[in-house]
């Protein structure tokens, strides 16, 4: 008693209630009173009070009784308080007849830690004992959020549910909306969401984020206006969060701002979270001067305020900007090393990867699986194949090589560098093989023109249950192309809208139009364009070029040529390629008129170049260069080897390479 009198004057309790509590702790019939030390140990593990809760479980202990299911589950939260679930756990064991109550208690408890697999365990050993609640199976779901996606457990838990009557209950369906999004089952999770008979701003933020993390953008926006039209629930904090996203990768720059005088009018906290995703959503829609002005008017920016503004200014082109914003930040993460590095890969700025690479080494950071992914093309530029092992072995020895952008970039990487059995080995050594490292393999073939290959890997994609995307159909038909399969083609084709659901993008009709022209069937193809329901690209018409340029039909390449020239006057290469119809043809006069159009628009024709390592370093050169010491070395090989190729009959071109503008 009088451990308890010590406490009344720090206590929130009223006295009185504690002093009831503690007067009938030890009633006269020497029973425990269960309930009274059960309210005080609740009240001590909420007032953060473990010294005088361990004294009431020391009296528990003391007494030989084993307690009931309300004291026990007050026991359990407080060892989960304390970060001792194995007490907690051994607790629950010995209760003589476990209750839902319990059971919930232990379930919060690992819950509470992130402990999701147990929490599983849990529920998988006693789920058929116990009869779950409405409480169970939220911690349930929030357990399966951490851990698992599988949609056949979520359709599972979902049956359960309807079964148990708890569909009603508005915690239970949150849980179910979020898990839905989490395995991308966005049309079930908007049935639960409709369903329901009473929501609150939670269920309406959760579909809203389902739908802004998986990439439904147009939805996401659409349940925003729904959910201020209909006045139930006004948006807070986490809608606009999601809103911003969305928004921001829609470019949609009407609606942000819109969604920014909100958050303005109704007074909604501008926490470093929402002025970050005001930065982000002005930088990707090129609003970088209203991105900067938050910027410099926030007083406590964060890594992530950082790496927003400095990936809008890549994505635009400013790297220089985006470059002196990164030199300012005095404690730069390795997230914002590898946004800045991304960058200028994206900015075809190559020859700064990698140098700022040993900077950040130098500044302590280790190269992890998001830097490998831009290091790695960036050897394609150098032609660097003994740089891309070098790393390869590195990603091996820090157990990076079975990350899945690892894995996929090093496909590509070494496809394109012409060591196929390398990119082979790649995938052949990945253990979590998804669509992405499917379509790097099958492109990888394509690229090299082995279409049996292609199909094959694609046919055994299916057979796996992995069901394939735009990118996969562009890469089987790039492989079509280059051999030459002009039904297998249109089937791939036809199959993308009435097999996959998948309307062919103006890609895929560019890749179309490559097969049909490849193949030399360009009235096919051209009639193929006029019948197109999107407007044809300059991807479109310079396939159907390169086509026109190969049979040596002049009048069709001045018929492409006026579509090009109007949709990219600065490619030089529509130009050369129109010049050189002309003059196979023999119309000298239209071939100079091409040239001095291109001359009068200032655009000269990029050299030329490559690289090769030597033991000297890495040596760049042009199209007959002679800037090399050893120049006359040079050329007495080259006179040597084209000498060897016309011995083997090869026919020699000293031309454009026409077909390289547009592969």
């Amino acid at each position: 008693m009088r451990m308890a009198n010590q406490l009344l004057n720090k206590l929130q309790w009223p006295p009185t209630k504690i002093q009831e509590s503690l007067r009938t702790l030890h009633p006269p019939n020497f029973n425990l009173n269960y309930g009274a030390y059960g309210h005080l140990i609740q009240h001590f593990t909420n007032h953060n009070l473990p010294r005088q809760a361990k004294q009431l479980q020391a009296r528990i202990v003391l007494s030989s009784v084993t307690p009931d299911n309300f004291l026990a589950s007050k026991l359990i939260s407080f060892y989960a308080k304390i970060n001792s679930l194995p007490q907690a756990h051994h607790l629950f064991e010995k209760i003589p007849r476990k209750s839902t109550f319990s059971f919930n208690a232990l379930l919060i408890a690992y819950s509470q830690h992130d402990m999701f697999s147990d929490t599983l365990r849990l529920f998988s050993s006693f789920g058929n004992v116990i009869r779950p609640d409405n409480f169970t199976i939220t911690c349930l779901l929030k357990a399966l959020w951490g851990s698992v996606c599988e949609k056949g457990l979520a359709k599972e838990v979902h049956c359960f549910v309807l079964r148990g009557g708890l569909n009603e209950d508005i915690f239970v369906s949150n849980g179910l909306i979020t898990y839905y999004s989490k395995c991308e089952e966005f049309g079930l999770a908007r049935k639960v969401f409709d369903n329901m008979v009473e929501r609150d701003i939670v269920s309406w933020n959760s579909m809203i984020s389902g739908y802004s993390q998986g990439g439904f953008y147009e939805e996401c926006k659409a349940l925003y206006r729904e959910m201020v039209n209909t006045l139930e629930f006004r948006p807070n904090g986490v809608t606009v969060l999601s809103v911003l996203q969305a928004c921001g990768q829609s470019n949609d720059l009407i609606l942000g701002m819109e969604v920014h005088r909100f958050i303005i009018e109704n007074s909604i906290e501008m926490d470093v979270f929402i002025c970050n995703a005001l930065i982000a959503f002005y930088a990707k829609c090129g609003s970088l001067d209203y991105a900067s002005e938050l910027f410099e008017g926030m007083s406590d920016k964060d890594e992530v305020t950082y790496g927003s503004l400095i990936y809008g200014c890549m994505l635009h082109g400013f790297t220089e900007t985006a470059m002196e914003l990164f030199r300012k930040f005095k404690h730069p993460g390795l997230s914002s090393w590898n946004s800045v590095i991304s960058g200028l890969f994206q900015n075809k700025q190559y020859d700064r990867i990698l140098d700022l690479v040993c900077e950040m080494q130098a500044c302590g950071f280790r190269p992890n699986a998001v830097t490998l992914s831009s290091i790695f093309p960036t050897f394609l530029y150098f032609s660097n194949l003994k740089g891309v092992k070098e790393i390869h072995a590195y990603a091996i020895r820090n157990n990076y090589d079975h990350s899945i952008y690892v894995v996929t970039t090093l496909i590509d990487t070494y496809a394109k560098l012409g060591f196929l059995h390398g990119a082979q080995r790649v995938f052949d050594q990945s253990n979590y093989r998804s669509l992405i490292v499917w379509t790097a393999i099958i492109a990888a073939y394509a690229a090299h023109g082995d279409v049996n290959a292609a199909l094959g890997y694609f046919h055994e994609m299916l057979n796996k249950g992995i069901q394939p995307d735009p990118v996969t159909f562009t890469a089987l038909l790039s492989a079509c192309a280059h051999s030459g399969m002009v039904d297998e083609a249109q089937k791939i084709f036809d199959a993308m809208l009435e097999e996959y659901g998948f309307p062919p993008s103006v890609e895929h009709y560019a890749c179309m139009v490559g097969v049909l022209s490849r193949a030399g069937r360009l009235s096919e193809a051209t009639e193929f364009i006029s019948k197109m329901p999107i407007e044809p690209s300059a991807k479109v018409w310079g396939a159907l070029l390169h086509g026109a340029s190969v049979c040596g039909d002049a009048e069709l390449g001045k018929l492409i040529c006026d579509h090009l020239f109007e949709i990219e006057p600065e490619n030089t290469g529509n130009y050369i390629i129109m010049a050189n119809l002309y003059s196979k043809a023999g119309r000298w006069k239209e071939a100079d008129m091409i040239r001095e159009k291109m001359r009068n628009f200032g655009l000269k024709k990029v050299s030329g170049s490559s690289w090769i390592e030597t033991s000297g370093g890495l040596q760049s050169f042009i199209a007959k260069d002679r800037s090399s010491e050893r120049t006359e070395e040079i050329y007495f090989m080259l006179e040597g080897l084209l000498g060897l190729m016309k011995e083997e009959g090869y026919t020699l071109h000293d031309k454009f390479d026409e077909e390289s503008v547009y592969i």
